[in-house]
């Protein structure tokens, strides 16, 4: 499985904003752009796309830019991929519509596929935002241009971020 750029992205939009929070200024697309080497204009509709789902507060103007609009403890990585994800067809027999497969009645990879998706999903299921910014070695640490506010004492529910 391999998920699209718009959702790495998203998930990196997400992510620099968690680790953010508590500052007086908001985040701006420009400083994630340049923070994450990455397209101004592609990170402007995914905000926006965040902000429609309820997940960014967006201002414009001066003084403008983005927050989460609920802590990271409440933003679920599964529940963003399905969002963000177009489709978890892994293989033709997935989507009705297109289906020719000759061996779909008796074939078990679709079942074994499937639970695989199952259990991808499942664990993005168990991790929230906070829990990847939280760790006591933040992904954001790397990131010379985020100061991370506050720190936890707690680990990330056993996720190493290399």
């Amino acid at each position: 499985m391999r998920l699209t750029q718009w959702t790495d992205y998203t998930l990196r939009v997400l992510m620099y904003c968690a680790a953010t929070q508590g500052r007086e200024q908001p985040v701006t697309i420009t400083e994630v752009a340049e923070g994450y080497g990455i397209s101004r204009s592609h990170l402007m509709k995914i905000v926006q796309e965040l902000a429609a789902q309820g997940l960014l507060e967006t201002t414009r103007g001066r003084g403008g830019g983005m927050r989460l609009m609920k802590p990271p403890s409440e933003i679920n990585l599964g529940a963003v991929v399905r969002q963000t994800e177009t489709d978890f067809h892994l293989v033709e027999c997935f989507d009705p519509l297109v289906n020719r497969c000759r061996l779909s009645d008796n074939c078990r990879l679709k079942g074994a596929l499937g639970a695989a998706i199952n259990a991808y999903l499942a664990v993005l299921d168990g991790v929230t935002l906070a829990d990847l910014v939280d760790a006591p070695t933040s992904t954001m640490e790397v990131l010379p241009l985020v100061q991370h506010p506050r720190r936890s004492a707690k680990p990330a529910s056993g996720l190493a971020v290399k």
